[in-house]
């Protein structure tokens, strides 16, 4: 099962970091490249906890539906989410937040297991875990651009 685990050091407090992360607005502009879309469930605001959300998104040249729901949530400490329905076989996303000072350490941990058996395995290592590292970062980097600025006030 592969698995990311990715640091993101952001000057902000850790209650901040937490809701621009369960933020379903800054997602949709954190995820421009793949024109996400919420079409179903949770689609503005603040996802909580037994809540879902439908992605629909652009990733590999193909439009895909994907339903989460938040199954874990300690506020400001952590919070999961994993897939109840879309094209990998199991999903599951955790996030935590520590702070020292006024800098927050938000830890993502995430696991998934493509379809297809030896192929899907095969293709998560070719592929496909470089390119969920990549959004991971790329979302991150967002959350700490809104985080490190006042443009935060816009979403939440």
């Amino acid at each position: 099962m592969p698995t990311i685990i990715l640091f993101t050091k952001i000057k902000a407090k850790k209650e901040l970091v937490f809701n621009l992360s369960r933020s379903i607005d800054l997602h949709k502009i954190s995820t421009k490249k793949t024109d996400e879309e919420a079409i179903a469930g949770r689609q503005s605001g603040l996802i909580e906890l037994d809540e879902t959300v439908t992605w629909r998104a652009k990733h590999l040249g193909v439009y895909q539906n994907f339903t989460s729901k938040v199954t874990g949530c300690r506020p400001s400490e952590y919070f999961a989410d994993k897939m109840v329905s879309g094209a990998f076989k199991s999903f599951k996303h955790e996030h935590y937040f520590s702070q020292e000072n006024n800098t927050t350490t938000l830890v993502d941990v995430m696991e998934f297991v493509s379809p297809l058996g030896f192929l899907g395995k095969f293709f998560d290592f070719i592929f496909l875990k470089r390119y969920m590292k990549q959004f991971l970062v790329e979302r991150n980097n967002t959350i700490k651009l809104y985080a490190e600025s006042d443009r935060w006030k816009e979403i939440i």
